[in-house]
């Protein structure tokens, strides 16, 4: 009857232990699975701008936060599991919803922001409003080509070390643009003095550009890793 008393005992002190430690991880998942809503939910009272600004944390900490939430999940039983992932793909939604807003603001701003700097860089090396987003340098003609290449390089040479990495991108395709043009040109009268003294300006300016576009791209490298 003792050793029957004692197994029996045992049993519901091994029960007990099973039922508590099922209680804490349920008490886990309820702590994670609020704490991951609570913390969409304050992003909702964020501007998209402030969104946008500081993403790249808000990210990690969700993606911190979630995932400590589906870890907690993993130890419950698989009814208990479906009822709670419904908070986490609810939270999951919420915060996809966030970031394509976030990614729709930010595609406006480049959208409208970008064509502007282009724009200031053609004025930068050709003068206000001579270039346009077509870059067909109708304007150009055998009687002026020579010194719209002065103009482009010297204005090159005087603002060099302001461009960043993509304004020697969109400098390369305005100059080989030019380029273009002055093969229309030359056909159309262009004499050959100015055509020689054109050849001077390309043979300094490839070089330079090649270098100062391969310089521009090892200080953006280098800045990322900082």
């Amino acid at each position: 009857m003792k050793k029957n008393a004692l197994k029996l005992g045992l049993f519901s002190m091994v029960l007990l232990g099973m039922v508590s430690c099922k209680n804490e991880e349920k008490d886990l998942a309820d702590k994670r699975i609020s704490e991951l809503e609570h913390y969409v939910d304050s992003l909702k009272a964020v501007s998209v701008a402030d969104l946008e600004t500081n993403w790249n944390k808000i990210s990690v900490d969700f993606d911190k936060r979630n995932m400590e939430a589906n870890e907690a999940l993993v130890k419950l039983d698989e009814n208990t599991q479906n009822s709670y992932k419904v908070k986490t793909d609810a939270a999951n939604a919420k915060y996809d919803e966030l970031k394509t807003s976030v990614e729709t603001k930010a595609a406006e701003v480049k959208a409208t922001v970008m064509p502007n700097s282009k724009q200031k860089l053609r004025n930068t090396l050709f003068g206000e409003g001579k270039l346009g987003d077509d870059m067909s340098f109708a304007w150009v003609n055998a009687n002026n080509i020579l010194s719209v290449y002065d103009t482009f390089f010297q204005s090159y040479k005087d603002n060099k070390g302001n461009f960043s990495r993509e304004d020697y991108d969109e400098i390369k395709l305005i100059y080989e643009a030019l380029d273009t043009r002055k093969n229309t040109v030359e056909k159309e009268g262009l004499s050959s003095s100015d055509n020689g003294k054109i050849a001077s300006i390309k043979f300094k300016f490839g070089p330079m550009l090649k270098v100062n576009r391969i310089g521009a791209k090892s200080d953006e490298n280098q800045e990322a890793k900082e």
